[in-house]
């Protein structure tokens, strides 16, 4: 039977939403890949899953529009957390995913604020091809890198436009070093409560937002010392805010907004 979508973006990174609550989950590896293709498909970064769950309000599968999968997406987290705050007429709700249960909140201001769990900093974890320390890699400009429940890797540069993202960004995606590939982060810091970030985002390329490359960033800076525990990150397409006390999980906040709904049809479902 077709099945219906809803499009979203935070500030620009746009993403799908798909609700199969009541339905098996029509969404692989192939059809996101399909519905991915923005001349052909749907378009999107990422799309994710809404399957029914017995102790969260919902389980989020997600995929890149590459058809690749990933355990966290914090843009289509928060667009999944709106549609079930406004469908029930309630401000939170928790979130089963691969990188566990993730509470959400509607701010007094709309916005949607994710606990997105502890980064991970053991090599094995992002993971790396070898035993390192992750606060400082042992590449060319001295990356950092961490986990978001998907590979982060974070430069920090003096200046953002003399940085070919869409040279570099490539090329470090695809580095031996990530067995998984990775994101790509250019960090320019404006000021200890606040950096701009530009992103290669891995399977997807330059994009305007990205609510885990946010976490991953300011995760990194607050690591070495650069940042204080509240963030705001300025991207290409807007701003969230990034909380971190070092210790335990990272919060993210920041808006979501429905660009259209529509339906996916039998014809293309069964490709």
């Amino acid at each position: 039977m077709p099945l219906g979508f809803h499009k979203m973006h935070a500030n620009g990174d746009d993403f799908v939403v798909v609700d199969s609550r009541t339905s098996p989950n029509p969404i692989a590896s192939n059809l996101a890949g399909l519905l991915g293709d923005r001349n052909r498909g749907i378009g999107f970064n990422q799309i994710a899953v809404m399957l029914d769950c017995d102790d969260a309000d919902a389980r989020l599968m997600f995929w890149n529009a590459d058809g690749s999968s990933l355990d966290a997406c914090g843009s289509a987290t928060r667009g999944a957390a709106d549609i079930l705050m406004r469908e029930s007429d309630i401000t939170s709700v928790a979130l089963r995913t691969n990188r566990g249960l993730l509470t959400c909140e509607r701010t007094s201001t709309g916005a949607i604020s994710v606990n997105m769990g502890k980064p991970l900093f053991n090599w094995s974890d992002i993971p790396l091809a070898l035993e390192m320390d992750t606060s400082v890699l042992p590449l060319a400009g001295d990356p950092a890198a961490c986990s978001m429940g998907n590979p982060h890797c974070t430069y920090f540069v003096d200046d953002l436009s003399a940085v070919e993202i869409a040279t570099i960004g490539p090329v470090i995606e695809t580095n031996p070093l990530f067995p998984l590939r990775t994101n790509v982060h250019f960090v320019q810091i404006i000021d200890p409560e606040h950096i701009r970030l530009r992103i290669w985002e891995r399977g997807g390329g330059i994009a305007l937002g990205s609510g885990s490359c946010c976490c991953g960033a300011a995760v990194n800076g607050i690591r070495r010392g650069f940042l204080d525990n509240c963030v705001e990150v300025e991207c290409d397409g807007g701003a969230v805010t990034v909380q971190w006390d070092g210790v335990g999980p990272v919060f993210l906040t920041g808006p979501v907004e429905t660009t259209f709904s529509g339906i996916i049809t039998d014809t293309l479902l069964k490709i």
